[in-house]
Formats: C-alpha cells, structure tokens, sequence
C-alpha cells in the first residue's frame, strides 16, 4: 500500500515552499491543496486545530504541522530514499543547522516583514537589522558551496524558501540584498540550478504582487 501525502499550503508561503522542496529532494508524490487563508476549510482546522496555520503535511491521515518540523519529518521517514540526508549526521552539525533555521524564523521573517509593512524610520531601521541579519547567515555560509556545507541540506531548504521573497523586500524597502550580500544571492543562485528548489519556489513577481494585494486588505498602502 502506498503512502498518502497530502499538503496544505498556500503558493507564496516561504514555509510551503520548504515543505515542497523537501518533498522534491526526498522523491516523495503528494496531493497539493492550495488554502485561502481568509476563508480556512474546515479540513485545516480539524488537521491544525492548535495554530490554524499552513504548512500541514498529511501522512496516511496523520498530520504534522510547523515547516521546520515537518522537514525533519520527511528527513526520518523517507531516509532511505535515493537522495542524501537532509540534517547532518553530525550531532553538533545537526544542533548548528537548527540554531541558524530557528534564526532565520525569528530574525529574517519578522524583519522582512516590517519591510513591506512599515514606513519611514520604522522601514529603514528595519532594512539595516535585514541587512546584518542577512549578513551573519552569510558569514556562516563562508566559502562553502552550501550553507550544509558541500552537499544541500537543512539550512540551505530553510533559507533558500526566502529568496523568492527578496524581490518584494527590495522593492518595499527601495535597496538591493545582492549589494549588501553578493555571497548569499550566489548561493541561492547555486540552489536554483537544483531542480528540487526551481520548481519549489514562487514566482518572485507574484510573491511581490502577493504583498500589494496584503498591504491594500490591510490598509498598509
């Protein structure tokens, strides 16, 4: 009996992405559904009754919800599938990569966030903390190819999900990340000649248009 994957997500969500670029590495067939956060289904509720949120990947009925948990799940459950782990075997390198993805959540969001839904001082003071956010995740990145170091891994799926969302940030904010940051816009450029990310990640004009039709609901223009 083969296994039923279900995804619930919405398209220009950078935590979907993940989930869908995970799934791609691991070879893994899934029913996508698409969900209008302004009118949840009943379905997302009853497998995310908690939080209420997207991304929830569905395994043979079982849900398993937060982005960065559920790419931990597709690691264990498909490990014997053709492509590399995504966590290192390393239990320090393992404890490394989760710190930086847990710093991307907590600093690269919310910051980019303010981006497209502040103004004035408020926006500029959130640009530069964008900026050095961005440029610590490039420190760690270094020389290596990957932010997993030679191979893709974690880190590289959690943070390349943002890059489709760096045109939107550029264009609320009026600056350039790959002036700041030339390093970490070449690794995701690398990340995109993968196919697994290529057909994972939103188009970057949609995800900005995306961001227009959020700031005009909420009074934000």
């Amino acid at each position: 009996m083969s296994d039923e994957v279900i995804l619930l997500d919405v398209y220009a969500s950078m935590f979907g992405m993940r989930v869908r670029i995970a799934l791609a590495e691991k070879g893994v067939e899934y029913e996508y559904r698409e969900e209008d956060l302004g009118n949840k289904s009943p379905f997302l509720l009853q497998m995310n009754p908690v939080y209420k949120k997207i991304p929830v990947l569905i395994h043979n009925g079982n849900p398993i919800c937060e982005s960065l948990l559920i790419l931990e799940y597709i690691d264990e459950v498909w490990k014997d599938n053709k492509s590399p782990p995504l966590l290192p075997s390393d239990a320090y390198h393992r404890a490394t990569a989760r710190f930086w993805a847990d710093f991307v959540d907590k600093k690269v969001f919310d910051l980019g966030r303010r981006l497209w839904t502040r103004k004035g001082e408020e926006q500029e003071a959130a640009k530069k903390e964008f900026i050095d956010a961005l440029k610590l995740l490039e420190g760690e990145l270094g020389n290596k190819p990957y932010l997993g170091g030679d191979k893709f891994g974690y880190l590289d799926v959690a943070l390349v999900a943002y890059y489709s969302w760096f045109y939107a940030y550029e264009k609320c904010g009026n600056f350039s990340i790959e002036e700041h940051c030339p390093k970490l816009v070449a690794w995701a450029k690398r990340c995109m000649k993968k196919e697994s990310v290529a057909k994972s990640l939103a188009d970057p004009i949609k995800v900005y248009e995306f961001t227009l039709m959020l700031k005009k609901k909420y009074g934000l223009e």
